[in-house]
């Protein structure tokens, strides 16, 4: 049992307490101690990856945790700190800090119109802080393409977030503090899929081209639309926050990493009104241009707690510039429709591939494994050309879906299937690999486990798949997959 430094930042560390049995919580509250110059603080921990704040920045640190090992670390420097007096000069106090200044946001409500952080800043959210955004449109600052403005995976003008970071470096969003994107005012959740002011919806933190950025901490909640999105980044952690939404608002995402490289997603916990986090790689238009994607690589998903949403850990269905290498681990899924969820269709292209998904639990989930490349997304999402189950030529346009693997996997309260995985003739999902996999069943009425068009609807099911490739031990008690086929509704 040891101490993994997650991320230190001047004034906010977040540490692994690595415990066998820790998923998002510990089996058992610990004691800590730390400890530092004119520093000595005592708690209580009940969570794997704890984070500790308002500590001094540039000072060596020594943290014990009861039965662990303790660990020495020292903080970052600060180059110097101001504090938010006035939410109208706000944008004014980032922009004058020194390069490695801090921003600190005191207690209390802080409206502020939609903020730019600029590169080597740090924002400090205090103990009972709450940035707001505005309470209406009025005025709003948009983001357009050439920018790094998008919607659901192609360039658009969008509003700017409360927060946004354009080709930032070194940035820090730290603290036990809130941030309010703002949702539930104004009119935000009653357009989903429409503009105003010729503009889509702002997220609520907006990352666009930006490197080694760290959010530890902070409430993130009442997004607009997707809450986090960060967009042709890397070297990204995110780790000991909390993202909720209420579960009725729209298309209200988690955490949606696009198009991004080496991002960590440690100790978070989500509630939303969709999925928890999205892993996305931008979709080419109706032309099949794809002149504006990027891959996604490298995702480390540990020790999060995912609360409803419509899945867990879910990738695409914007995935035309591939998305690989993504590991998920130690994480509890809390009645989420799906748990792994894997949503792709004709025309995107692309691949799907070394997927992960070990040590987890989950409870009261539809479909514990979901891998769909039939997906009917799009204005022509249930046109024969996606839904057929004829072959057609495979092409550039051709997704291709492999090595998927689930292992330690205990799921209480399935309702339709444990896997249901429904492949493209032309271009069956390879490589799927389930083992030590435990699951009981609770009663629920049969419906499609998959958003595809003659999807049979099941409920209590083991395996269902068609033109996908399933290595299961013999003794899973699924039968025969080609008697598990899907079948016309």
């Amino acid at each position: 049992m040891t101490l993994h430094l997650v991320a230190a930042t001047p004034r906010s560390v977040a540490l692994r307490l690595s415990v066998p049995g820790g998923l998002y919580h510990l089996p058992r509250p610990l004691e800590w101690h730390l400890t530092g110059p004119d520093l000595d603080r005592r708690g209580t921990t009940d969570r794997v990856v704890t984070p500790f704040h308002d500590l001094p920045p540039g000072t060596p640190l020594r943290i014990a945790v009861q039965g662990l090992v303790s660990l020495m670390l020292t903080t970052p420097p600060c180059a110097g700190a101001v504090t938010l007096r006035d939410p109208a000069h706000a944008q004014a106090m980032l922009d004058a800090l020194p390069d490695g200044g801090t921003l600190i946001v005191p207690a209390g409500r802080w409206q502020v119109a939609p903020l730019l952080i600029p590169s080597r800043r740090h924002l400090y959210l205090a103990e009972g802080a709450e940035l707001a955004a505005p309470d209406h449109r009025d005025g709003w600052p948009l983001l357009d393409p050439a920018q790094g403005g998008s919607w659901e995976g192609l360039p658009d003008i969008c509003h700017r977030a409360i927060l946004t970071a354009l080709d930032a470096r070194d940035i820090t969003i730290t603290g036990p503090g809130r941030i309010d994107g703002g949702g539930s005012r104004g009119d935000w959740w009653s357009w989903p899929k429409d503009t105003r002011n010729g503009a889509r919806r702002a997220r609520l933190l907006h990352l666009v081209g930006c490197r080694n950025v760290t959010v530890l901490g902070p409430t993130v909640a009442n997004s607009p639309s997707w809450t986090i999105h960060p967009f042709r980044s890397r070297d990204l952690t995110f780790a000991a926050m909390t993202v909720e939404n209420p579960p009725d608002s729209p298309n209200t995402d988690g955490l949606n990493p696009e198009s991004c490289q080496d991002v960590t997603i440690e100790g978070l916990r989500f509630s939303t009104g969709d999925d928890c986090i999205a892993i996305k790689a931008g979709k080419r238009g109706d032309d099949g241009n794809g002149d504006h994607l990027a891959p996604t690589r490298n995702i480390a998903i540990r020790h999060c707690l995912m609360e409803r949403g419509h899945g867990g850990v879910v990738i695409g269905s914007e995935m035309s510039g591939g998305v690989t290498d993504v590991h998920v681990s130690h994480c509890r899924m809390a009645q989420t429709d799906r748990g792994l969820r894997i949503k792709t269709r004709r025309g995107r292209g692309g691949e799907v591939a070394r997927i992960t998904l070990a040590d987890c639990h989950m409870t009261d989930v539809d479909t514990v494994l979901a891998i769909n490349a039939h997906y009917f997304c799009d204005h022509d999402g249930h046109d024969p050309q996606v839904q057929s189950r004829a072959p057609l030529p495979v092409t550039p346009l051709t997704p291709q879906i492999r090595d998927i693997t689930l292992t330690r996997l205990h799921a209480e309260g399935v309702r339709l299937a444990v896997a249901a995985c429904l492949g493209l003739p032309e271009a069956p999902v390879q490589g799927v690999t389930l083992r030590d996999i435990t699951a009981s069943f609770a009663p629920a009425l049969p419906a499609p486990p998959l958003m595809a068009d003659g999807v049979m609807p099941v409920s209590g099911a083991f395996i269902m798949a068609e033109h996908c490739a399933i290595d299961a031990p013999s003794d899973m008690p699924h039968g025969p997959l080609t008697a598990k086929d899907f079948a016309p509704c």
